[in-house]
């Protein structure tokens, strides 16, 4: 037996005009034949409208709703408090407190007040004493005019893998082509090898990047310094007797040899709060870098070698520039997050 098709409801305004003219003693038959509506839609319209003097569609129409709004409100806290708490943990919450819905209902409702499900962000794990130190950084740092950003040499490390799993590729191509060769990425197991560089970079663009050999002590970094602050500070243009070089908390770069030799080189150094990742804006250019790496596929060591310095050459002027003039934004929030971790 086949399903009857659902007719389609009929417009408020069609069922105000059945109603005048019924208001103008038409009869049933008579308003059937003008509007073409069925005779018995048109006997329960004007039912209706005598019953409840209105034709709109009443309250209370269709299934009711197993979460009320108060039962709403309460699971919304529930995730508010515990944001790992999964679906299904909350409806046994929910049981045992009389209250029965399925999973898929509790995030359908959780969806409705804004509150959807996302994977957590990695974050570096910070205490009080961190939060407070990178609070007062971010006020001290505010307070600076717009030239002093512009004026510092910011440097970091980064790892380039010769496989990444991180590389998203997106490829056209037919079905059943999947596993041919031009369609698939190589990976090989622990990335293929990798490399690591320290870069420079400034308001202005990017300046040196240097290959790091084997593991980095205190004496192989004041030797990547040595060789390539100088040219990264020419290049960028930046004052000789009032630009400022940041490095992070990194043990090799508190050694006292190290500070000791940063001495000698009469550098005025940021002060930075420790496990603040998010306050370097170069970590943004690393992303670019991998992902710039990795869309020409290098195959050997020596191709990563050769590309990354590459490619870091020609990362955009105006990249760089926008990293380094909204930087009291990162300040801002972190001011604004009480010194907890941000968006950046």
């Amino acid at each position: 037996m086949e399903n009857r098709k659902k007719s389609r409801e009929l417009s408020e305004d069609l069922r105000t005009k059945i109603v005048e003219k019924y208001q103008q003693s038409q009869g049933y038959k008579s308003i059937f034949r003008d509007l073409h509506v069925p005779l018995s839609t048109v006997r329960n319209i004007i039912k209706k409208f005598t019953a409840h003097g209105t034709v709109a569609n009443l309250p209370g129409r269709g299934w009711k709703r197993k979460i009320n709004k108060r039962l709403q409100r309460r699971i919304v806290r529930m995730v508010d408090k515990q944001p790992q708490s999964s679906s299904k943990h909350i409806q046994a919450v929910l049981q045992t407190q009389g209250a029965t819905a399925s999973a898929q209902t509790i995030c359908r409702h959780l969806n409705e007040m804004k509150c959807y499900g996302r994977r957590a962000r990695r974050t570096p794990l910070l205490t009080q004493k961190h939060k407070k130190a990178r609070l007062e950084f971010a006020k001290m740092y505010l307070k600076k005019p717009k030239s002093f950003c512009a004026n510092i040499l910011w440097t970091a490390e980064t790892k380039v893998e010769l496989f990444h799993k991180a590389h998203h590729l997106t490829v056209y191509r037919k079905r059943n082509e999947a596993y041919e060769e031009k369609n698939t990425i190589p990976t090989v197991k622990h990335g293929g090898g990798s490399k690591m560089f320290w870069g420079f970079f400034g308001v202005s663009g990017t300046g040196c990047l240097d290959y790091v050999i084997g593991i980095m002590k205190s004496e192989d970094y004041q030797k990547i310094l040595g060789h390539n602050v100088g040219p990264s500070v020419r290049k960028l243009g930046l004052h000789q007797r009032s630009w400022v070089f940041q490095q992070d908390n990194d043990p090799k770069h508190t050694f006292k040899s190290t500070q000791k030799w940063l001495k000698t080189k009469r550098w005025r150094v940021l002060k930075w709060p420790a496990m603040s990742p998010d306050l370097n804006p170069i970590k943004h250019l690393w992303r670019d870098l991998t992902i710039a790496v990795g869309r020409r596929r290098p195959s050997h060591l020596r191709d990563l070698e050769q590309f990354a310095k590459e490619e870091w050459s020609e990362i955009p002027f105006e990249r760089c520039n926008k990293l380094v003039d909204g930087y009291r934004k990162r300040l801002i929030s972190v001011i604004f997050s009480k010194g907890r971790a941000t968006k950046y």
